[in-house]
């Protein structure tokens, strides 16, 4: 869970070139941050700092190879010897690293034994006093690099930065890293948007692979050592994409794309949605995968399955689903639901399936990624570029392709397209109309605890909601199934509690009012969010009847609530603490 960028090439400001690449990714990773860089002069730059980068600038000078790194702690606290890069003793090694080296600690006591000197806390620096030790009996590389493998257990995505020999070896088991070639240069990325400003021809290693980047070429080698093929991707979407633009924040951003985004998924993905409902129609039991936002819109598709399409579609959290997968058969299908393609419980409970001869079917945003390159059958959301932390364009985008693929197995594919065209349509009104949203934030800004409820659907998309609140303002909320109050839930509600209640006209909007009749009567500031306006709602807001797509307009409302509530606490709603965009560590 870190950014990563790299480069070797022409380009005599390396440097700059650096810094700005770990900008685009710092989405990633912004505990700390780091540059390894050969100047011009022979001698090797180091510097590393605690914080975001920010407005951070280099020291002017000449160079052409380095490598740099923005981290998200996860062995050792956030200090700046913690920060990557890590060099070996001798200052000839720079190593960048996103994962876990599992068996640092019998590794670390080997090389102590062997006299290495250790400088952090990190499992990290291992790998760089690794490469130096078995280079002092090794001089080709890329056996080094072989060995190193060989040594390490666990997820990684290694990078040994060679200055001497002005070289790259990079080395992927798990986290995802990509290379970029252009005119006669590298670049090194843990994500493609760093390297679509300079190249769209790109490379997405596989697991087990290691390449080997000179200044005479680029080389990619398998396991054994045993030279292979590269075979290289072309990145479709625009650097613009990936930028702010007019906004303040990406989040905004992305909120205020997703009428677009829903409209392109019902104009020019129907060849795909009815590949997928033949697909799941196919098979012997189909289960829904995804974590955090990606699960929650896999519980709402059960939701929308059993409804629209009269079809048992199972569902569970990834991280749980490695426990679940004895009952898998061959003809068993596996729907993973992924905005980064790369969420590594996702990525270890599909083994885990495919182990067992199930079939994969994944929902990504990200072609090229490891989950879109392990599946049987693709979907792509299509969505863009998703840089904010919290997710939003890319959660709406799931719910309309799972919404449209039930309504394609029930046969009413025209009501569905109709019922996601209304549903954009109030997704406009609400942003248009975000003002709302920002004074409801302004007045519940200083309560401990949001609670939101709703049954059915509504439920799904209230996990959703409190999650998208506090993962950015850090107040307190939780979602619940409004059928639960009497059950232990109510004893939280006090005079004034904001409690946002879902309530759409479908099966669940009598007993959801009654749920309303419930909190209000302890005293809580009932937030009713529906087509039809009550005298228990103490705000109101309106939200039109779109079917059972009323969850999209619904769970936009809870994104604008986040972002504002985030402002109003004075925080960055695109890098929320303790957060990495893409989960690549378990």
């Amino acid at each position: 869970m870190c950014g990563i960028f790299g480069y070797l090439g022409n380009n005599q400001h390396a440097g700059a070139l650096i810094l700005d690449g770990l900008k685009a990714l710092e989405y990633r990773g912004y505990d700390s941050w780091g540059v390894a860089i050969k100047k011009a002069d022979g001698t090797v730059f180091i510097e590393k700092h605690t914080g975001k980068i920010g407005n951070a600038s280099l020291p002017v000078f000449q160079s052409h190879i380095g490598i740099g790194h923005t981290r998200w702690a996860t062995h050792g606290g956030v200090t700046n010897k913690n920060a990557h890069p890590h060099v070996d003793c001798s200052k000839k090694i720079a190593i960048v690293h996103n994962g876990i080296v599992e068996n640092f600690k019998p590794l670390k006591s080997h090389l102590i034994q062997k006299k290495h000197i250790f400088t952090s806390e990190t499992d990290s620096e291992v790998i760089a006093h690794l490469i130096e030790e078995i280079h002092t009996t090794e001089p080709d590389l890329v056996k080094v690099m072989q060995r190193l493998r060989s040594k390490i257990h666990g997820m990684n995505a290694i990078i040994a930065f060679f200055p001497e020999y002005e070289s790259f070896y990079i080395i992927k088991n798990g986290s995802p890293i990509v290379v970029g070639v252009g005119n006669k240069e590298f670049f090194i990325a843990s994500d493609t948007s760093a390297i679509i400003p300079h190249t769209k021809r790109i490379y997405f290693l596989e697991d087990e692979e290691m390449l080997e980047l000179t200044k005479s070429g680029i080389r990619l080698y398998n396991n054994t050592g045993m030279k292979k093929k590269i075979s290289y991707s072309t990145i479709t979407y625009s650097a613009e994409s990936a930028q702010k633009g007019s906004y303040d924040h990406f989040m905004l951003k992305e909120i205020s794309e997703q009428p677009q985004i829903l409209k392109n998924i019902i104009d020019t993905k129907k060849r795909e949605i009815i590949q997928a409902a033949q697909i799941i129609k196919k098979a012997y039991g189909t289960y829904l995968i995804g974590c955090g936002t990606a699960s929650y819109a896999c519980l709402a598709g059960t939701y929308l399955f059993s409804k629209i399409a009269h079809r048992h579609i199972n569902f569970a959290i990834s991280s749980e689903f490695s426990y679940l997968v004895d009952f898998l058969k061959d003809s068993s299908l596996v729907f993973a639901l992924s905005q980064s393609g790369e969420t590594i419980d996702t990525i270890s409970s599909v083994k885990k399936a495919k182990e067992k001869n199930a079939k994969l079917l994944s929902l990504t945003n990200s072609r090229g990624s490891t989950l879109y390159r392990m599946s049987d059958y693709n979907l792509l959301l299509h969505a863009g570029p998703e840089k904010a932390v919290a997710s939003t364009k890319a959660y709406t985008a799931k719910i309309a392709f799972l919404y449209l693929i039930a309504h394609k197995i029930a046969k009413t594919y025209s009501l569905g397209e109709k019922n996601l065209t209304k549903a954009i349509d109030e997704v406009t009104e609400i942003i248009f109309h975000k003002s709302k949203i920002q004074s409801l934030s302004s007045k519940i800004k200083d309560h401990q605890s949001i609670f939101i409820l709703g049954r059915g659907v509504s439920y799904a998309a209230a996990l959703e909601s409190a999650l998208k609140i506090k993962e950015v303002s850090y107040i307190h909320a939780e979602g619940f199934a409004a059928g639960e109050l009497k059950h232990g839930v109510i004893a939280l509600i006090e005079k004034d509690t904001p409690v946002i209640l879902f309530n759409p006209e479908d099966e669940t909007y009598d007993d959801t009012l009654s749920a309303a009749h419930e909190v209000k009567a302890r005293g809580a500031h009932v937030i009713g969010v529906s087509s039809r306006n009550d005298d228990v709602y103490d705000t109101y807001i309106e939200v039109k009847n779109c079917g059972d797509a009323t969850i999209i307009p619904n769970v936009v409302i809870a994104q604008l609530l986040g972002y504002y509530l985030s402002l109003s606490k004075g925080h960055d709603p695109d890098k929320p603490r303790n957060l990495a965009k893409s989960v690549t560590v378990k």
